[in-house]
């Protein structure tokens, strides 16, 4: 698998009074903006070339959420679960982990990326690659998510047998 076409990222959940919840990402900028259903996703990115994959989903969560996942992280010394790879209609593969912790979405902070927007118009614009983050009940987070990745919620509760 090309690393060009593979992102990885990290499914941080918890467990509350009203179940499981899991902390998925919006992406920032004018085209998401007033998108929600289907578009949440959890903090991911591409790999590097020779960058390991389990690497690559810690890094990309940092850049996302403004977190070290070892700060965020219930017992930082237990490996994340794998959770496996989903595969987009574009072909881009996403590989995910699961880690249980906790995070507030009010202090979190995304790493910002240059894009051109207007599409085709030469004019750059600098966005938040995450304009929020958010905990979500299972049922709410299959339905926020994109389609492709509500499987890592599936595969995360049979992993915790719920």
């Amino acid at each position: 698998m090309s690393h060009a076409h593979q992102s990885c990222g990290i499914l941080l959940f918890r467990r509350t009074g009203g179940g499981l919840e899991v902390l998925f990402a919006h992406p920032g900028g004018p085209y998401w903006q007033s998108q929600d259903y289907g578009s949440w996703s959890i903090p991911k990115g591409l790999a590097e070339a020779d960058e390991a994959p389990e690497a690559v989903a810690a890094r990309e969560f940092a850049e996302e959420t403004g977190s070290d996942l070892l700060n965020v992280a219930r017992d930082p010394g237990k490996p994340p679960m794998d959770l496996g790879e989903v595969t987009l209609k574009s072909g881009k593969v996403i590989h995910a982990w699961a880690v249980e912790g906790d995070l507030d979405p009010a202090s979190s902070t995304s790493n910002e990326i240059e894009i051109e927007w207007p599409p085709r118009t030469g004019r750059r614009l600098v966005i938040p690659e995450v304009d929020r983050v958010a905990w979500f009940g299972t049922a709410e987070a299959k339905r926020r998510a994109h389609p492709a990745q509500a499987t890592f919620v599936d595969r995360l509760e049979t992993q915790l047998r719920l």
